[in-house]
């Protein structure tokens, strides 16, 4: 799960890029999952269970 505060706070946008390719590069096999707040981060989960 990459949350929203990573994700959505513009001068951590170059972390959030490292973040995702480092998944990508590690466990390809991986589900990335995106949460849009705190609230829905289960269900964010859920799509991808």
């Amino acid at each position: 799960m990459v949350g929203g505060g990573v994700r959505k706070t513009e001068p951590l946008l170059p972390l959030f890029e490292r973040i995702v390719n480092l998944i990508r590069r590690h466990a390809p096999q991986a589900a990335i999952a995106f949460n849009t707040s705190g609230g829905d981060s289960v269900e964010a989960a859920q799509r991808w269970l």
